[in-house]
């Protein structure tokens, strides 16, 4: 059992709700349908609802470690796996939380550069980007939770907005419904990795949460609200868009702003983005967080000291994915990954883990019986 967290650092259970949906909603919704409906056509909704179901199962799994070993990934792994080779994994879980947010902040600049400022520097955002997250990293955990808090609030009044396209809908075109087998229905839940993805930091700040034994109702229910809000936009632009046009429309959500109309503004979509950087933040702040509270709790190094390092190989390789393939690619890679660590690594986790206590209860009873 690892050193208890000081009370003033500890957030409340309720908090989880945030922490999983703020850190779930980012850049992905933006454009996830048309990576799913390459797959899946008008059954896209139903993958959407799979994977979200996947994720309520993967939570749950986490809650089971996590109450067993009453700490976080870093003590689990050491549990598993000894201190040295679970150093080592816990290392590789920090670059996927810095590559994790390096690819939310790429993909938020260029939106910003192809609908807004086409000439603005990749460089400028990432280095004002920097400072801004280090200062709030390094205020803390709780910082970070009120970052997410307020990330939720505000974009959260755009959700309504979202619902106006349906005015040009055609939901016959959504029937019938189950028209692709249960394999391609399986294989575009996991086109929505990368939407999805953010959640398993509850590996991380599990120790922060007050009664945290009793706080899986609150993480299931931020899990439950994301995966209303996914399902919800993809039936809107399944009934906006007809299948060819969403197979050709990079942003599809972004491309639903600019259906609204208003007296006083041309251009609604500016105000989508702009309003967008409070989703974002939160994923960017708690992923940075997570990679340097995972290299403070492996190497015993200090935490500001590692969130500077975070930062800068944050900025440096956002700096280096200068055209949309290269961003592709870092997406598709932290994707690839993302998929791999969340829907197969920590499900082999509770196994392995259930049968090293298993091995060590059992030996200490032989050696008490002795």
């Amino acid at each position: 059992m690892d050193k208890p967290i000081k009370e003033q650092y500890l957030v409340s259970s309720f908090m989880a709700s945030f922490l999983i949906h703020g850190m779930q909603v980012g850049v992905g919704v933006l454009g996830f349908q048309r990576i799913i409906v390459k797959t899946t056509g008008y059954d896209a909704w139903i993958s959407v609802i799979i994977a979200g179901i996947i994720v309520h199962f993967i939570i749950a799994c986490m809650y089971v470690m996590l109450k067993k070993a009453d700490g976080d990934i870093v003590t689990i792994q050491r549990q598993i796996f000894g201190k040295w080779i679970g150093n080592l994994l816990s290392i590789i879980i920090c670059f996927y939380f810095i590559a994790l947010a390096t690819a939310v902040l790429r993909t938020y600049i260029e939106v910003i550069q192809v609908w807004i400022f086409p000439d603005l520097q990749t460089w400028t955002v990432a280095l004002v980007a920097a400072v801004f997250f280090y200062y709030v990293v390094a205020g803390g955990f709780r910082t970070v939770v009120g970052l997410t808090f307020i990330g939720v609030i505000i974009p959260f009044l755009l959700m309504p907005i979202l619902l106006m396209p349906l005015e040009f809908a055609h939901f016959i075109n959504m029937l019938p419904i189950l028209k692709h087998s249960i394999v391609e229905l399986l294989l575009g839940a996991k086109d929505t990795t990368l939407t999805f993805l953010g959640f398993e930091l509850l590996l991380l700040y599990y120790p922060f949460l007050k009664k945290r034994e009793l706080s899986q109702k609150w993480a299931q229910f931020g899990a439950f609200v994301t995966n209303l809000s996914y399902t919800t936009i993809m039936i809107v632009s399944l009934a906006f868009y007809s299948e060819q046009q969403l197979d050709k429309t990079i942003w599809a959500t972004l491309t639903l702003f600019k259906v609204i109309q208003l007296p006083f503004l041309e251009r609604f979509e500016y105000i989508g983005i702009s309003m967008w950087m409070f989703l974002i933040a939160p994923n960017i702040a708690l992923a940075l967080w997570g990679a340097s509270r995972c290299a403070k709790r492996a190497f015993s190094i200090n935490q500001r000291k590692a969130l500077v390092i975070a930062l800068a190989m944050m900025t440096v390789i956002t700096m280096l994915l200068p055209t949309r393939q290269e961003v592709d690619m870092m997406s598709n890679i932290v994707s690839q990954f993302g998929f791999y660590f969340v829907f197969v690594y920590i499900p082999l986790l509770v196994i392995l883990q259930a049968i090293v206590l298993k091995v060590r209860r059992k030996k200490s009873e032989e050696t008490t019986a002795m």
